[in-house]
């Protein structure tokens, strides 16, 4: 997953790759004004904002679709599928030390999202036994693209098949992660 590389960051959008290079999908955000792009561009106030991503197959039909509600400290991401019925939820559970998530669904707890290093770059998914089935690895992009733009690329491994509503929730990982953390973190945007 990479993301497009801006000076300002008005609207989010991502490509989406397969494991041999091939696009497969995008990423797009919606659901923004005219008076939230000026905001974006007026100060670092994403947090305080809903953000809305739609994940399209390489025709653009909407896959999922992932709502970040206006945060204060931890971060709730809403997974909907592509007909717009709830898949689940990634949810923060702790702004200090290590981010851990849990992944949610139905009133349980699927598996959870944790950070290997305190700057929550890399992250290990585990099911709710435990059990490792996913990686986000965050790649390095550069220094000029990471000094001066948000962009991120990141790597989502999953080592087996797995079912719903896991498997929806692993998919929206790594963009759950970049927009519960790193979209307040750096930039303009």
């Amino acid at each position: 997953m990479n993301q497009k590389a801006k000076i300002i960051e008005l609207n989010n959008e991502y490509a989406i790759f397969d494991q041999h290079g091939r696009q497969i999908g995008a990423v797009r955000q919606v659901g923004q004004s005219m008076a939230k792009k000026a905001l974006r561009v007026l100060g670092s106030y994403d947090q305080f904002m809903t953000h809305k991503l739609q994940v399209v197959d390489h025709y653009g039909n909407v896959v999922l679709a992932l709502t970040r509600p206006t945060k204060v400290l931890k971060s709730r991401v809403i997974v909907q599928n592509g007909m717009g019925a709830e898949v689940g939820t990634i949810v923060q559970q702790n702004a200090i030390g290590k981010i851990r998530f849990s992944l949610e669904a139905g009133g349980h707890t699927w598996g959870s999202i944790n950070a290997e290093n305190w700057r929550a770059w890399n992250f290990n998914i585990q099911d709710h036994t435990g059990a490792e089935v996913a990686r986000i690895t965050k790649t390095w992009e550069g220094m000029a693209k990471t000094m001066f733009t948000t962009a991120d690329n990141y790597v989502v491994q999953i080592h087996r098949p797995l079912e719903d509503p896991l498997r929806s929730l692993v998919v929206a990982a790594a963009l759950g992660v970049d927009t519960a953390l790193k979209q307040d973190a750096r930039g303009f945007g």
